[in-house]
């Protein structure tokens, strides 16, 4: 199997760092509609390569396989798309609602998290609570997505959140629509700022590409 590659794309947003095909989807300081009308509830985005390929394999075998030892050389991968030029005060793994953690055994996100945090000495917090059971995000259009995952989430401590830099932690980003509620939740809480950092994201510039 081919070693996973970085994320690579000459036009993206400067915030979310949404992929597109050609510059005119941005603006003069180079971000999207989405982030520049704030309905990205995160404020930057950071991911190691694309859902595709050798990737993609490797976050199955890990993520629906069970191998759990495979955190640790996913972790390296996702710590090297950490930006060292930001501080961050605290990370946050996405949570699995209890049945999803039950059924799975583990939650690849709280893995990845505790990797990293123990490489990088910022501090883990299980901050966030899935409370309600949601439909799975495939197969569904953005709006859907959104939909689906309203009231999704909440913050266990507000203490852990209020005022710092979160550092958002899972393992895929498609459209950013769980990504946007969680941040959402987190802001609401008084998070000052939150970055989204994923093991890899999906290239919608190939759907585009395939309608055209």
């Amino acid at each position: 199997m081919k070693a996973p590659q970085p994320f690579l794309a000459e036009y993206f947003c400067v915030d979310c760092k949404t992929p597109f095909l050609n510059s005119a989807p941005l603006d003069e300081d180079g971000r999207c509609a989405l982030c520049r009308h704030g309905l990205n509830g995160f404020d930057a985005v950071f991911a190691y390569g694309e859902y595709e390929g050798p990737l993609r394999k490797l976050i199955h075998v890990f993520k629906y396989g069970g191998v759990k030892p495979l955190a640790s050389q996913l972790g390296q991968l996702l710590n090297g798309a950490l930006p060292r030029e930001q501080r961050f005060d605290v990370i946050v793994p996405m949570p699995l609602h209890w049945q999803k953690r039950l059924e799975r055994g583990f939650n690849q996100s709280e893995l990845l998290a505790r990797w990293v945090s123990k490489r990088t000495g910022i501090p883990l917090t299980e901050g966030l609570k899935r409370r309600k059971h949601t439909d799975p995000q495939a197969g569904l259009t953005r709006a859907q997505r959104r939909t689906n995952v309203a009231g999704a989430f909440e913050v266990k401590h507000r203490s852990d959140i209020e005022g710092r830099h979160v550092l958002l932690i899972d393992d895929v980003l498609t459209t950013g629509a769980t990504a946007s509620a969680c941040s959402a939740v987190l802001k609401r809480a008084g998070a000052r700022r939150v970055t989204v950092l994923t093991l890899a994201r999906a290239d919608r510039r190939k759907n585009l590409t395939r309608a055209l």
